[in-house]
């Protein structure tokens, strides 16, 4: 019989997106301070760029799965804050659960070697959790031992040194006091936004593995709150909402992407982080979720264009709460869950599998911005007024690192009413 252990992944919130001009993987027009910020980073750059396409697919497989799961939900979650936990989890893993593990995180084996795996996340936590002026991005592990549970120092030691790993003593026979305890330490982590991350916890359990990463960005042009007005936005055929409704006319990066039937809208925050706000036409939200892939992104990068528009958005808090082992097994990491578990690197012997794994992740969407700064911008008003585009029907959010090119999240916000 193995012995269970539970792992938890989560994130916390997001403030508000700002308008630029660089996309998370096409870079062009830097100023000369940002390409001296890429330069001093160039190493730690090199490092993690090998991930770069492999952490995409996963974040985009895991999202197809998570949508057929709920094909009329809201969804939220950290694909960079998964395939970190389960990379630092592979580190204590061995024989085909390891090989599952990198495999299903879509790694080939064949191309890139365990060694630069993690090589690779220690330099994407480092450049993530020291972002450039502007935004608020912290990232991190942590494990919660049974005092039984001897861990081996070598996994100690290299998860502590790749991974950025705090590791804390809890008596799981007291699920009372060893919730409160993990509770807290994620809570005040996540600066309150992700709260009571587990509950009903098993008291068989002898370690939990929580990964955390904390966003909050602020716009470059902030929304005027008082243009705030409170519109209609169409869930579905049959259901209405009235929703605050954040509105500002300028220029904006745009595309149509006319095969996928989509507008895109690309928004920037202050510092390093950018937003893809796409919204499809109506009734095509199916064949754009299952065919969204990295190249696609790439596309719409590649082919945005600066145009003047009078932009709807709405004002809104979602959360997405997960509970994915189903949907990690459908991407084929199965035996790290079973009494196949191979996790010997961790306490040197094999009695050990995970039980659970949960996600919980949170977004904030509203007006809030910087304060204006000591310049003055006289924006010149074409006659004619600028095409509206409102996200008043059910559309994606994706948000990206441009240092490091990562997706930190992924949302599809069909209900901005909700919260969940």
């Amino acid at each position: 019989m193995k012995i269970t252990v539970y792992i938890s992944f989560l994130l916390a919130g997001l403030h508000a997106v700002a308008h630029g001009q660089v996309s998370p993987s096409h870079q062009k027009g830097h100023d000369p301070n940002e390409h001296k910020y890429h330069m001093r980073h160039r190493g730690e750059a090199i490092a993690c760029l090998k991930l770069v396409p492999n952490n995409a697919d996963f974040a985009f497989q895991f999202f197809k799965e998570v949508t057929l799961e709920a094909p009329n939900k809201n969804i939220f979650f950290s694909p960079v804050s998964i395939s970190a936990a389960f990379a630092m989890l592979a580190l204590g893993a061995r024989s085909t659960t390891q090989t599952q593990i990198l495999e299903g995180l879509s790694f080939n084996l064949t191309e890139i070697q365990e060694k630069e795996i993690h090589e690779g996340f220690h330099n994407l936590i480092h450049m993530l959790s020291h972002p450039e002026n502007g935004v608020q991005l912290n990232m991190g592990n942590a494990i919660f031992l049974t005092e039984k549970l001897k861990p081996l120092k070598k996994f100690l030691d290299d998860a502590k040194a790749l991974y950025q790993l705090e590791a804390f003593t809890t008596d799981f026979n007291n699920p009372t006091e060893s919730e409160k305890q993990i509770n807290d330490y994620i809570e005040r982590k996540t600066h309150g936004k992700i709260t009571h991350l587990v509950k009903d916890m098993d008291p068989q359990t002898v370690m939990l593995l929580a990964s955390f990463v904390f966003f909050k960005g602020n716009w470059e042009k902030p929304f005027k709150p008082e243009h705030t007005e409170e519109r209609e936005f169409f869930v579905d055929a049959e259901t209405t909402v009235k929703v605050p409704m954040m509105h500002q006319t300028g220029r904006f990066d745009f595309y149509f992407d006319e095969e996928l039937a989509c507008t895109v809208v690309r928004l920037h925050y202050n510092g390093s982080a950018t937003a893809f706000l796409v919204l499809p036409a109506k009734g095509k939200m199916k064949q754009l979720e299952q065919t969204l892939v990295k190249e696609i992104i790439q596309h719409w990068s590649d082919h945005l264009f600066q145009r003047m528009l009078s932009l709807y958005f709405p004002r809104f808090s979602i959360s997405g709460n997960y509970e994915i082992t189903n949907t990690l097994s459908k991407m084929g990491i199965v035996d790290v869950f079973t009494d196949q578990a191979d996790l010997s690197g961790i306490t040197g012997a094999p009695e050990l599998k995970v039980s659970k794994v949960v996600h919980k992740a949170a977004l904030d969407v509203d007006e809030r911005g910087t304060e204006a700064a000591a310049a003055t911008a006289a924006e010149i008003m074409p006659v004619s007024l600028p095409p509206t585009i409102e996200f008043n029907h059910p559309f994606l959010m994706l948000i990206f690192d441009r240092d490091t090119n990562s997706t930190l999240f992924i949302g599809k916000i069909v209900n901005p009413t909700l919260t969940s």
